[in-house]
């Protein structure tokens, strides 16, 4: 009955309306309970029992009373969540709109750009069995026309006449049913591969549905195919270019004064999946020509190079074997590095075009300064070889490493800055250079340029991290390290007279934070390198950490090294998730008063790259009076946290589930101390890490210890007993 009075119990509170109300919207929650489509609940009153949050509830009956809504103190997005589950469509819509008006696809002030994703390479297999089905279909074709002509000849017109396009004539003439439709689908494929080759050089957006179906054809050719081809998994740039990489491919875009970003160059198709990569945008050769640039990309052991023009044409210089996987790669100069961290180096030089490789100590961290080339290593030991002087040793077969300093303790050195001050008439060139180690101390040692025949001197020791030091960065202003114990962030800051570093004051302690970042039980394999939090910035400038919290987000916050407080939050502007980031200044243009403006390239897994401006977002915080929060508030926290499972683990940080359980392997330091060792490797497991202090993570750290069930028999049976040292680290820098 239209009239009819119907009582409801919302969560515990009590509401009556008529069934008018209720069910003037047609395919409605309320239409179906009431007609019987879905079963219901009655309490002791015989009130229709509905486990909803009645304060939300009370603002929708409104609604459907009045036809209006009151949004004064309610969370428009969980106000669109239960008008969702009631099936008010209207109430939803106009809700809807109101959150895009915040959410605009176009971004926010800080959006800079957005390129599209390139055209994947087909593989080589794909692209010859095309050509040879191209190339048949023309053979065909051309014999099909002949016997057309003759039979034409004999019959006069009876024949229905060929069409403009010869071939799809004949095709269509000597083909029928499905094998017709299949051989029309090869040429057009082989006409779209075509038109895709053109796209490239203008850098034109395509659609990730079109894209993705490119690269899923492959698997009838090849044995395995990419699952998601488009996937963005490291972004990495140098002067006014940048370098993306793919699973299967690499491609470059340029920023041009006046025109933005083009995608140059697409790399040939790699069967096996690409893990780090390096880009040279500065290559001098010996006729000062600075048109080609260099790219190196690296899968296992093999390294590959090319030389790209500004032209869009590319040569490969070749294909180097380092004999064993390659966990970094870059150029210093015009020389690409790779480094292993079982102990090898290899080198290509762009002068005298050879690649060698040479043994060392194993090694756990590494820095580069102007020319040198910094390596910290497992015995203690830091070890520079001077590129400049890499040609000359070459018939020696030897990169003339020297050791620089050993640390007192002897204890590995995990993390690596060197800071060199400017060059002044007064004192020379001054290297500064900071370390962590695998016991958490932080140390800072000094270079006299009237000592240089002595070694670094030690100039301090820091001693406030008891988990290992995973990153240090020394600056202009700054000393900044992070530990393993969920990204814990301490900083200091520096004291300099004449540029170089004083100990009067000396160092003072500045901020303690942390830095949250989850991360995938079982990660890409390059994806600590696409999504490594910083610090980013040159040293004589502010730097910033990008902390991302869960591994599938849309958004990013951005916070400044030196105090962890927050510059501004990033968020996706297509909702997409956010693979891989890099931080990057490119060069001002040529213009009177241009400078450098400094970016975050976001890839996302789509195959997109979204641009922001942080410059923009450095010059607004400065302007902004109010408080500033640091990493994410407990609200913001707990609604990133929805996206993921949290589970128990023998490592302090809580992990994605499920968790396997990890054996912790005891070191060097067990039988030195007589404690419990500390992983000496990176763990592939998911790291929980944090930032801050303020907000939900700092409230949070006494809190977060994972609970563990096995963690007494298994590092019993390893001879470690006390099971809360474990940690999860990774002292590869």
């Amino acid at each position: 009955m239209p009239g009819e009075i119907i009582n409801l119990n919302v969560g515990g509170t009590r509401f009556s309306t008529s069934r008018e109300t209720l069910t003037w919207i047609p395919d409605s929650f309320f239409t179906s309970l009431l007609s019987g489509r879905i079963s219901s609940l009655k309490d002791e009153n015989n009130a229709i029992f509905i486990d909803r949050d009645p304060k939300q509830f009370s603002v929708i009956l409104n609604y459907l009373r009045t036809k209006d809504v009151d949004l004064r103190d309610v969370n428009i997005h969980s106000l669109k969540h239960e008008a969702e589950f009631y099936g008010i469509t209207p109430l939803v819509r106009r809700l809807a709109l109101c959150l895009d008006l915040d959410n605009a696809s176009c971004g926010d002030v800080l959006f800079h750009g957005c390129l599209g994703p390139p055209c994947p390479p087909l593989p080589e297999k794909l692209d010859r069995s095309r050509s040879q089905s191209s190339t048949s279909l023309d053979i065909t074709g051309m014999a099909q026309r002949v016997g057309n002509q003759a039979r034409q000849g004999q019959r006069g017109s009876s024949l229905e006449p060929t069409g403009t396009h010869a071939r799809h004539s004949s095709v269509d003439i000597i083909t029928h049913g499905s094998s017709r439709q299949s051989l029309q689908e090869v040429h057009s494929s082989s006409s779209t591969h075509q038109s895709m080759s053109d796209l490239r050089t203008a850098s034109r957006p395509l659609s990730h549905e079109f894209l993705n179906s490119r690269m899923v054809s492959a698997s009838s050719v090849l044995p395995t195919a990419c699952i998601d081809p488009l996937r963005v998994t490291m972004v990495k740039g140098h002067h006014n270019w940048i370098c993306v990489a793919y699973p299967h491919f690499v491609c470059c875009y340029r920023m041009k004064d006046s025109t933005g970003w083009h995608l140059l160059w697409t790399s040939p198709h790699s069967e096996i999946p690409i893990e780090r990569i390096a880009i040279n945008a500065k290559v001098m050769s010996t006729t000062q020509d600075n048109s080609n640039k260099m790219v190196a990309a690296s899968s296992k052991s093999l390294v590959r190079l090319w030389s790209v023009r500004d032209e869009d044409n590319s040569k490969e210089i070749g294909l180097f074997n380092l004999n064993v996987s390659v966990d970094s790669l870059f150029f210093i100069g015009s020389q690409l590095v790779a480094l292993s961290k079982l102990g090898k180096v290899g080198v290509w030089h762009a002068m005298t075009q050879n690649w060698q490789i040479q043994d060392v100590v194993p090694i756990s961290s590494y820095d580069t300064a102007g020319s040198f080339l910094l390596l910290g290593c497992e015995n203690g030991s830091i070890y520079y070889i001077d590129m400049q002087k890499f040609p000359l040793r070459m018939k020696d077969n030897d990169l003339l490493v020297t050791e620089l300093y050993r640390d007192p303790a002897g204890d590995k050195v995990t993390a690596l800055s060197v800071y060199l001050t400017p060059k002044t008439s007064l004192s020379g060139n001054w290297i500064e250079i900071a370390y962590g180690t695998s016991s958490g101390m932080v140390r800072v040692i000094v270079q006299h340029p009237e000592t240089v025949g002595h070694g670094p001197q030690l100039f301090q020791t820091f001693t406030v991290h008891r988990s290992p030091v995973t990153k240090v960065m020394l600056s202009e202003k700054h000393l900044v390290s992070v530990c393993s114990e969920y990204n814990h962030v301490r900083t200091w800051s520096v004291t300099r007279f004449r540029g170089m570093i004083s100990t009067q004051p000396g160092s003072t302690p500045l901020a303690s934070f942390k830095v949250i970042s989850l991360e995938e039980l079982e990660p890409h394999f390059s994806y600590t390198v696409g999504n490594d939090f910083g610090p980013f910035g040159e040293q004589d400038d502010q730097q910033v950490f990008i902390q991302k919290v869960v591994p599938e987000t849309d958004q990013l916050f951005i916070r400044l090294s030196s105090n962890g407080k927050r510059v501004c939050v990033i968020k996706s502007v297509d909702g997409t998730t956010i693979s891989a980031f890099c931080v990057h200044e490119c060069e001002g243009s040529s213009r009177m008063g241009s400078r450098p403006r400094r970016y975050l390239f976001t890839g996302h897994t789509n195959g997109t790259i979204q641009m922001w401006d942080l410059t923009t977002a450095m010059d607004l915080m400065n302007k902004d009076e109010e408080p500033v929060v640091g990493g994410p508030t407990p609200k913001e926290l707990v609604k990133l946290l929805d996206q993921c499972d949290l589970s128990q683990s023998q490592t302090s940080t809580p992990c994605i589930s499920p968790s396997q359980s990890i054996m912790v392997v005891p070191s060097t330091r067990m039988h030195r101390s007589g404690g419990c060792g500390l992983l000496s490797g990176s763990v592939p497991n998911l790291e929980y890490r944090e930032t801050e202090p303020q907000g939900a993570e700092g409230a949070a750290s006494e809190n977060t210890q994972a609970k563990t069930t096995n963690m007494n028999s298994n590092s019993n049976r390893d001879g470690c007993p006390h099971s809360k040292h474990s940690r999860s680290n990774s002292y590869w820098v």
